[in-house]
């Protein structure tokens, strides 16, 4: 993991596309600004590993044929 500092209106950068930007930094929490193409779904852990665990599940009910789901899992929104 690469760990960083940065302060207040401070930017990262991810590839080319991606910039992160620290908004506001108030005690132990901080605010991050996320500019990112409209094709990278960007979610916070909890609400992608929810919707990742509704895909599984939802993809296990629909069943299979000859091996073979019958449905691909739903790719997570933006939120």
């Amino acid at each position: 993991m690469l760990v960083l500092s940065r302060s207040r209106d401070q930017s990262i950068m991810i590839g080319d596309d991606i910039e992160i930007t620290i908004v506001d930094v108030r005690g132990d929490k901080v605010r991050v600004g996320i500019n990112a193409p409209r094709q990278v779904s960007v979610h916070r852990k909890e609400v992608y590993e929810a919707i990742r665990r509704e895909n599984e599940s939802g993809a296990a009910t629909k069943g299979t044929s000859a091996g073979k789901a019958t449905d691909s899992p739903a790719k997570p929104e933006a939120k």
